[in-house]
């Protein structure tokens, strides 16, 4: 089994460990953490090695941080300080992937979630628990969809965009970049990028400023 580093140390990492166990497939080294005070300890019997941007001897590795626009600075943070750092993906033993889905480097797929026939789920993508993702869906960079949401077939979510927990999106719905859609909404028109929405039906209540806090 080769040797990999998760970076992060929250709750949305131990997810991540607790996949990465079940797949089998890898072997932990430890963990990069911002917080200081971690540096040294151990989450679920793994050493925190350092903070995020240390050089690790470890070259392959994947994001476990939930919020859409930190897991991408991250990837960022990475990619500058070590160029040949390869990402992995997470996918839970439990979840369903049905044919010619596509699946990029450092996505997480949680358990019981289902990916649906020629679905597209782009680099840092998550899938969180119980979510679905019908056919011919379109995930890009970073974006995420959050436990018990439902995506109808040949959507698309933007790059970072954040789709809220119980919230539903009916088939051939875009939703643009960097927009953040509400727990329990249900999307019913296109969305454009940067914004806020919530309801049933979903509409758009305010702006969104890239990297805004949401989780």
């Amino acid at each position: 089994m080769e040797w990999i580093v998760i970076f992060g140390a929250g709750g949305h990492a131990q997810v991540i460990i607790d996949i990465l166990e079940l797949m089998g497939l890898y072997r932990i080294a430890g963990i990069y953490d911002d917080s200081p005070e971690l540096v040294g300890k151990f989450i679920y019997g793994y050493p925190v090695l350092g903070l995020i941007g240390a050089n690790s001897i470890i070259r392959k590795g994947i994001i476990g941080v939930g919020d859409n626009d930190r897991r991408a600075s991250i990837a960022i943070k990475v990619g500058e300080r070590m160029p040949d750092f390869e990402f992995i993906s997470a996918i839970h033993p439990s979840a369903i992937v049905g044919r010619n889905v596509s699946i990029g480097p450092g996505v997480a797929v949680m358990a019981g979630s289902v990916i649906n026939p020629n679905s597209v789920l782009q680099e840092h993508c998550v899938v969180n628990t119980m979510a679905s993702v019908d056919h011919n869906c379109r995930l890009e960079p970073f974006s995420s969809i959050a436990p018990g949401a439902h995506l109808g077939g040949g959507v698309t979510i933007g790059t970072r965009s954040f789709i809220g927990m119980g919230a539903t999106v009916i088939h051939n719905i875009h939703v643009g970049p960097d927009t953040v859609v509400g727990a329990g909404a249900t999307v019913v028109s296109n969305l454009p990028s940067q914004v806020i929405a919530y309801g049933t039906p979903a509409k758009v209540t305010r702006s969104r400023e890239v990297r805004e806090t949401y989780l």
